[in-house]
């Protein structure tokens, strides 16, 4: 068994943080896109859901952002 550095546990931490990063921007850009496009013509109980959806999406980008600074801090100081 083999122990893996604390500096590598960071990056490979950081690296996942980065794929849900990206897949929480494009559910985001997709929802706003959506939004947009049929706000109008939806009903109202689809257009409530597409704004949870989109609120919920963008807390966690943020969250996901102050995670990621964190452990690159983290990583400056290893």
């Amino acid at each position: 068994m083999t122990r893996v550095s604390e500096a590598e546990s960071l990056k490979e931490a950081i690296g996942w943080l980065k794929v849900v990063f990206g897949l929480l921007v494009a559910i985001d850009i997709s929802l706003i896109t959506w939004l947009a496009q049929n706000y109008g013509k939806a009903p109202t109980a689809l257009l409530m859901m597409a704004w949870t959806g989109t609120m919920a999406a963008t807390v966690a980008i943020i969250r996901v952002y102050v995670t990621a600074h964190r452990r690159i801090n983290d990583l400056k100081d290893v």
